[in-house]
């Protein structure tokens, strides 16, 4: 009997696992393979510098940030459809393949000399092109290009006040600001409160880009940044593929997520190859590619609740890490996430949960299998043992009084300090 309770036990403990692993689901994939050496991307060109060209060289694995922030699991239920997504940086090229049609410009910010904004805006949108597994957030997604620099990458706190005013203006619903500028200023403050106004989510790089000379020993005092450090900003850092801040990177204490920044493969402004970048300003196309799903699943969201359930979802850690399945697919009912930069006081109330119902209905068979499994076991297992210890199904006690006439008194089974034994 004790070899048929272990294989019972051990059958069923398999078979338990087995559901387990079958509902949780793998969702991410390897991105081992071949390394591809990749051109480095610039944030601003000297005035002598020759426009970014392209890229002929095409990054065929996932991409480790691709993998990081699950965007396998997270697109059966959200694609960005119907939400348009401002890009306040050099200029987005409408040349650019992985997004064609899907981009506005306003003013001459549809061509791009540098070539950063195209890669940010492939970080929020790209589309997936053959043999390539690299791909954007928020496939879905329309991009607004915005100037919030000239052409060579400089910006200043007017430039970047006027692209948030008019990424606004042109209907983005979510806003990604690639500078971090040392100083506010009235405009730049005047910029955000016309998106809060509009209920438009500003997100921006918490800090600059980091340094290219940085070394382990340089790293700059934490100060904030503008206009990531306002209210009703969600400011972002940047970290590595272990989730640590690159060396020599400026810090801030304010910032209210994190994501993947350090080496990061991204689109460039014409042909269909793939360049590497790093800095805070990419970790924002990130998380404004998972504000454009958010929003795209429950439109009924602010923009401070959209910026609180991002946060709140997130991974935990010093600054919180983000994790647009989670933001996609669960509800907050009633409850807050802590106020910070970008998030509202107020308790959040999300309508009807659109991307969890095919999850939830997707996870019945699996619980389901469960339940029998559990009961297998109990009844192969807990059961039997049971008999053979004395063990019988308790009844329910009798209030306190006299027995009936005619009815004996029941006689306790087993061996208890209140039963009797055979003599």
């Amino acid at each position: 009997m004790t070899t048929m309770y272990g294989k019972v036990s051990a059958t069923g403990l398999a078979l338990l696992l087995t559901a387990a692993a079958s509902a949780i689901g793998t969702g991410s994939a390897s991105a081992a393979g071949s390394t591809v050496e990749l051109p480095v991307l610039a944030a601003r060109l000297d005035s002598d510098a020759a426009c970014a060209a392209g890229s002929d060289r095409r990054a065929t694995d996932v991409p480790w940030e691709q993998v990081s922030l699950q965007l396998s699991r997270t697109w059966p239920f959200a694609s960005g459809a119907g939400v348009t997504v401002g890009v306040v940086d050099t200029g987005v090229s409408s040349a650019a393949p992985a997004l064609k049609g899907r981009v506005t410009a306003v003013g001459d910010a549809g061509t791009d000399c540098v070539g950063h904004g195209t890669f940010v805006a492939g970080l929020v949108g790209a589309a997936v092109a053959d043999g390539v597994r690299f791909a954007g957030v928020a496939q879905q997604a329309r991009i607004l290009a915005v100037r919030g620099s000239d052409a060579r990458g400089a910006v200043t706190a007017e430039r970047v006040a006027d692209g948030i005013r008019a990424a606004v203006n042109g209907g983005a619903k979510v806003v990604t600001v690639s500078a971090a500028l040392a100083g506010n200023t009235p405009t730049l403050r005047s910029a955000v409160a016309l998106a809060a106004k509009k209920d438009v989510l500003v997100i921006a790089a918490a800090v600059p880009d980091t340094p290219a000379t940085a070394t382990s020993t340089d790293t700059p005092p934490a100060r904030d940044y503008y206009p990531a450090a306002d209210d009703g900003v969600l400011s972002v850092l940047d970290v590595d593929v272990s989730g640590k801040r690159p060396t020599g990177a400026y810090t801030t204490s304010s910032a209210s997520i994190a994501a993947p920044g350090d080496g990061v493969v991204g689109i460039g402004p014409k042909k269909a190859g793939h360049y590497i970048g790093s800095g805070a300003s990419l970790a924002a196309g990130f998380v404004a590619g998972a504000a454009a799903l958010v929003r795209s699943v429950h439109p009924d969201l602010t923009a401070p609740q959209t910026a609180a359930l991002l946060r709140s979802s997130a991974y935990p850690a010093d600054v919180p890490r983000l994790d647009p399945y989670a933001a996609v697919t669960s509800v907050l009912a009633g409850a807050a996430a802590a106020p910070s930069r970008g998030d509202s006081g107020t308790p959040v109330h999300l309508p009807e949960d659109k991307a969890a119902g095919p999850l939830r209905r997707a996870l019945w068979p699996a619980s389901a299998g469960l339940a029998v499994i559990i009961a297998v076991v109990w009844l192969g297992l807990i059961l039997p043992r049971g008999r053979r210890l004395g063990w019988r199904p308790s009844k329910p006690e009798r209030t306190a009084g006299p027995e009936p006439e005619g009815v004996e008194s029941p006689v306790p089974v087993g061996t208890g300090a209140q039963g009797t034994s055979e003599s």
